[in-house]
């Protein structure tokens, strides 16, 4: 059996801070995808007899150089622990020198990340076009 060459490789750091005229202007951009894509797609009127959780609001929250899209839940069962419960779903992390990468969130809790080194344009239009950053309904 040969044996496996290992070899060290430079892994990139996120930035440390993003400038408040970047945050503003990837928010903007967010919105926009939210109030246009999202929201007429996954928020849907509360069912007549609700028994399981349902979507009403999408909205984005930062934590540090990273850009969060969120749902809140409606958590309607008589054994629910609380009304509502907040869960992130896609994540947009400011890599430096304008560029991205995404991830989403799995169905095991961590994060997978797909996409690097993205421009502006390519990081929102692949959020708005690949289900994998869509909130799960």
């Amino acid at each position: 059996m040969p044996k496996t060459v290992r070899q060290w490789i430079y892994p990139p750091r996120r930035a440390k801070t993003v400038s408040s005229s970047l945050k503003e202007e990837l928010t903007a951009k967010a919105e926009e995808i939210i109030q246009t894509v999202f929201k007429p797609r996954y928020l849907k009127p509360p069912p007549h007899k609700p028994r399981f959780n349902y979507i009403v609001d999408i909205f984005t929250k930062w934590h540090k150089s990273c850009l969060y899209f969120c749902a809140r839940y409606a958590c309607p069962g008589p054994n629910a622990c609380s009304p509502f419960l907040e869960g992130s779903f896609a994540r947009l992390t400011c890599m430096g020198n304008n560029r991205f990468n995404l991830a989403f969130m799995r169905h095991t809790g961590k994060w997978c990340e797909v996409f690097t080194d993205l421009t502006m344009e390519d990081a929102f239009s692949t959020i708005c076009d690949d289900v994998l950053f869509h909130p799960p309904a």
